[in-house]
């Protein structure tokens, strides 16, 4: 068995898409998951498998049981640990990074007709199979994130780096 991580898009946000994490725990139990557990309120969980499993799969599953369409993404312990050594913004506040988990890797070149310019100061940069995101001013207010959820097809869901540094911590305990 491996330890995976899935992250959802949009659960438990402005009173929309309203999953209980008990009843998150208890839907990827019967998947035939182990030692499942969450982590605050927006659709983290942690879990064992013998294979990472099919996003597809989980998607259907949530959709069947909670009647909602939510985009999900899956990570390994190993995987989570490398997009955070691999911060190309070392030097800000991590209370303005957030890191974004698209569901697939992204196609070369999805992102280039972005504007950077146009949203400064906010910047992103992909590396490998995740975007970073320095938001001076914070998520709430933010225009970046949704264009470039808009590059990569709408298949991306966005942490802060405070709850992605601590659910790399909860994935190698």
């Amino acid at each position: 068995m491996s330890r995976y991580l899935a992250l959802l898009r949009g659960v438990n946000v402005g009173g929309r898409n309203v999953v209980a994490m008990a009843e998150l725990r208890e839907l990827f139990s019967s998947l035939g998951h182990a030692d499942v557990t969450t982590f605050i309120q927006s659709g983290n969980v942690l879990f064992d498998a013998p294979e990472r499993p099919a996003v597809a799969a989980l998607e259907a599953a949530i959709e069947s049981r909670f009647g909602i369409s939510v985009v999900v993404a899956v990570r390994a312990p190993a995987e989570l640990d490398a997009a955070i050594a691999g911060n190309p913004f070392p030097d800000t506040d991590p209370a303005r990074l957030h890191l974004g988990f698209p569901t697939a890797s992204p196609v070369a070149g999805a992102l280039d007709r972005i504007d950077r310019d146009a949203f400064l100061p906010d910047r992103f940069a992909l590396r490998g199979d995740h975007v970073y995101f320095e938001l001076p001013n914070g998520m709430g207010r933010a225009r970046l994130p949704a264009a470039v959820d808009r590059g990569l097809g709408g298949a991306m869901t966005v942490r802060n780096w405070k709850t992605a540094s601590r659910l790399a911590e909860l994935a190698r305990a």
